[in-house]
């Protein structure tokens, strides 16, 4: 056996079918990557041992509130029921160790800025797992250094007392048996071999490929990986799409239905990649179509909010108005949410851009812009009278209203102050691309730097 791409499931499943040889150890399969693509995969492996002769039963189970030994005890018992038994355990935490502990912590603060109170546990209990902690130890009393032994990354500022709160007040932690340790008993196991008619399927989105159990199931069992490379370069980007497009077109196959490719190419701007948020939006969008065979750019505008896009509106909002503290949160909130780097950044050079061809504008002799200049005035004089110089054409397209918010904004700053801004932006491009440190780390000191400087 071998590591397998998830498109190239069908195939083996197709040669097990087919009662090939070489596909006979598919008693433990590990299913890694992007949470809903994982949990695609597995229901078809699922389906298709449920389907043969004999049938059998699944055994669901909840890797964040796993007791790990428990599950290895009834994977070495034979079962009295007939048919396959199927041991499916959800997001296992066997693969876990500090090099994936950053992934986890951001999940964690994903899960609390979204206040999913049980999600934050979960992840939490996973993050604990990783340095063998209990919930009676305390994040917040680590010192740095203890908290870059544990973890492999630095310890995040501010007062991380929230988390020892929320583990003692919920339920979840209580029944928390699993831990990482256990894993070289499952490969002891595995050598050993299962009962004929037990099958193990795990699914994992973080996974330390280093670890024995990983290479080991690697070598005699399956594992398929369902990762999705993640950036914003070209390559990632069309990576991200394909997944999402035959996500899509196969949910659309089950209504009978089409979308136009405009639409499509909108939804993906507007959704951005997460799986689950664009099987929702084109299940809404097919049931909002009725007997229409074919989704349109009107029913996607109807139907769809603009997500993506309010939410850079947001952080361009509160920059413009200084407001330091919500800028940083909304940038992490941007970055949780699986937002790159370099998309922040174009989304600002293009803000402040605007500013500097909005300010320059201003500051020629005609038409002639004033400080406190009314909406009516800048609709029906000055607006009009920048139309017609034919200059930045483009940029004066819009309602009226907007622009004339945005005018009001570009007074506030010097062009030389702009121009200087865009240069740290650029310095900023280059360190995301090729210096080694953390994104965050870059956003945040360019974000400091520019709230803190003069716009004058």
């Amino acid at each position: 056996m071998a590591l397998i791409k998830r498109t190239e499931l069908p195939a083996l499943l197709k040669s097990m079918g087919q009662g090939e040889n070489e596909h006979k150890n598919t008693q433990v399969v590990l299913f890694f990557g992007e949470r809903y693509l994982c949990r695609e995969a597995a229901d078809s492996f699922q389906k298709y041992l449920l389907a043969q002769p004999g049938g059998g039963a699944v055994n669901s189970i909840d890797g964040d509130i796993e007791d790990s030994s428990k599950t290895l005890g009834q994977l070495m018992n034979f079962s009295l029921l007939p048919g396959t038994q199927i041991f499916r355990v959800t997001d296992s935490r066997l693969f876990h160790s500090k090099t994936v502990a950053s992934t986890i912590w951001a999940k964690v603060m994903q899960a609390r800025d979204a206040k999913k109170e049980i999600p934050c546990c979960r992840q939490l209990l996973s993050f604990f797992a990783i340095a063998g902690l209990s919930i009676d130890d305390h994040l917040n009393d680590m010192s740095g250094s203890q908290w870059q032994t544990l973890f492999a990354f630095a310890k995040p500022a501010g007062d991380l007392s929230w988390t020892s709160e929320l583990l003692a007040t919920t339920t979840l932690a209580k029944k928390n048996g699993g831990s990482t340790d256990i894993a070289a008993q499952y490969v002891d196991a595995l050598k050993r071999g299962f009962p004929p008619d037990n099958v193990l399927l795990l699914t994992a989105e973080a996974v330390d490929k280093r670890k024995q159990l990983f290479t080991y199931i690697k070598k005699e069992g399956v594992v398929v990986d369902c990762s999705v490379v993640a950036g914003g370069s070209a390559a990632a980007q069309k990576g991200q799409k394909d997944v999402l497009r035959e996500m899509v077109l196969k949910s659309l196959a089950g209504f009978q239905k089409k979308i136009a490719p405009r639409a499509l190419e909108l939804l993906f701007e507007r959704v951005g990649f997460h799986p689950v948020a664009v099987i929702m939006e084109i299940e809404k969008l097919a049931l909002f179509a009725g007997e229409r065979a074919t989704i349109t750019v009107e029913d996607l505008n109807a139907m769809v909010g603009r997500t993506r896009e309010d939410a850079l509106y947001e952080l361009t909002d509160a920059f413009g108005k200084k407001q330091a503290a919500r800028t940083l949160v909304l940038l992490n909130r941007l970055q949780d949410q699986g937002m790159h780097g370099l998309a922040i950044l174009a989304t600002m050079r293009n803000y402040l851009r605007k500013m500097l061809i909005f300010r320059s504008l201003q500051l020629g002799s005609e038409p002639s812009w004033r400080p406190g200049m009314n909406a009516g005035h800048f609709q029906n004089v000055y607006l009009p009278a920048l139309k017609e110089r034919g200059e930045w054409s483009d940029m004066l397209k819009g309602h009226p209203y907007a622009l004339f918010m945005s005018f009001s904004k570009a007074q506030e700053f010097s062009c030389t102050v702009l121009k200087n801004w865009l240069a740290l932006l650029l310095q900023a491009e280059f360190r995301l691309k090729g210096a080694p440190l953390p994104p965050e780390l870059v956003l945040e000191e360019l974000f400091l730097t520019l709230l803190r400087g003069k716009r004058q």
